[in-house]
């Protein structure tokens, strides 16, 4: 059975500095939610203060509606997943297992029934006898999480668990540990600075900068619905177009950018910008089509001359020099023609509903 996490005003102060702050936060049970951010943007500390490894300096942390905010991190009965797998490296890997469930007097026949059973849940059976030295990256990740799940914890904590392998392993770990949360339903908490891995793990994404919660949802809406400039840079690629609006007719807004006359259609709901008001739109590279000539019928294009062609199997990505500055473009790779290369003159264009509209927090 897994259980909800709540942090209500949670701040932890060192000193002078703000690692969390004032953070309120429901995770529901059951759910796959990620800590996302950069490097020193608090998302660790949040971790560890819902492990118990470290105490707030103000507000409250429970689980399942039960204050845990004073208890030692063993009395909270979480799993726990670090980066370093954080193995004994003078057991087996059954005995690995076997620690967790002898700690809390489980009787031996049915230690090893569970030590078992756990090998065949992480595709690891035959494997028992065996040290974690003898066993690659990814097979030491699979022992770290069977040994965080073998007990039935509530909840599961993993910080940075995948980050040390390498792109392929990491990107097979990350099928098997959704696979597993989907099989087990336990709550999930889980802690990357990497983007791609957060989206495609995910049932919500928790975006923290500066000790604070900036945004937060599923990573589609996410992604596809940034409030601010640094969600839109921090979660995948954007262009920034800023500009100001010249004029509003219901709700599609008129602008000027770069000496340019365009276009955009706002969302039903919302506030719009008024005429003369600063405008930022972000946009994200896969929006844009790539044209050898003018299009036609579109209210947003502009001339472009391509910079950098980066071909990345599937798709070419392109950087390229606009009177709107220097904007980036994903185009198909498969399409058949003449593929895009630096100094092609060309164009680029997008829909009026492409862009969104953007808080700027610089």
């Amino acid at each position: 059975m897994s259980a909800s996490i709540t942090l209500e005003n949670v701040t932890k102060a060192y000193g002078s500095h703000l690692a969390s702050d004032d953070v309120s936060l429901e995770i529901g049970a059951g759910r796959f939610v990620t800590l996302l951010g950069p490097s020193g943007s608090g998302k660790t500390t949040l971790l560890m203060m819902i492990a118990g490894f470290v105490r707030p300096t103000k507000g409250r942390i429970l689980a399942g509606g039960r204050d845990i905010t004073n208890e030692p991190p063993e009395r909270r009965e979480f799993g726990m997943v670090f980066q370093g797998y954080a193995l004994f490296p003078n057991m087996t890997v059954a005995e690995n297992l076997a620690f967790p469930l002898k700690l809390r007097g489980v009787a031996r026949d049915a230690v090893e029934k569970e030590v078992r059973r756990m090998l065949d849940v992480v595709h690891l059976p035959g494997l028992g006898g065996r040290y974690p030295r003898e066993l690659s990256g990814g097979q030491q990740q699979r022992v770290a999480l069977a040994r965080a799940l073998i007990f039935n914890p509530k909840v599961l904590l993993l910080d940075e668990s995948l980050s040390a392998l390498d792109k392929k392993l990491r990107a097979g770990l990350q099928e098997e540990l959704r696979d597993l949360h989907a099989r087990l339903g336990t709550t999930f908490v889980f802690v990357t600075h990497d983007q791609e891995e957060a989206l495609s793990m995910s049932d919500e994404i928790v975006i923290v900068n500066r000790g604070r919660i900036v945004q937060r949802g599923a990573p589609k809406a996410l992604y596809d619905k940034p409030d601010t400039r640094f969600v839109a840079d921090f979660l995948g690629r954007a262009n920034f177009i800023e500009g100001a609006v010249s004029s509003l007719s219901g709700r599609e807004i008129s602008y000027g950018a770069g000496g340019l006359s365009l276009r955009h259609a706002l969302p039903v709901d919302g506030a719009a910008p008024q005429p003369h008001q600063p405008i930022l739109l972000g946009l994200r590279p896969e929006k844009l089509r790539l044209a050898s000539e003018a299009p036609g019928g579109t209210a947003n294009a502009v001339p472009a001359e391509i910079t950098l062609v980066t071909y990345e199997g599937a798709d070419y990505h392109i950087r390229a020099t606009t009177p709107l500055g220097s904007m980036q473009a994903v185009v198909a790779s498969t399409g058949g023609g003449a593929s895009p290369a630096r100094g092609d003159k060309v164009w680029l264009s997008w829909d009026q509903d492409a862009a969104v509209v953007l808080r700027d927090d610089r």
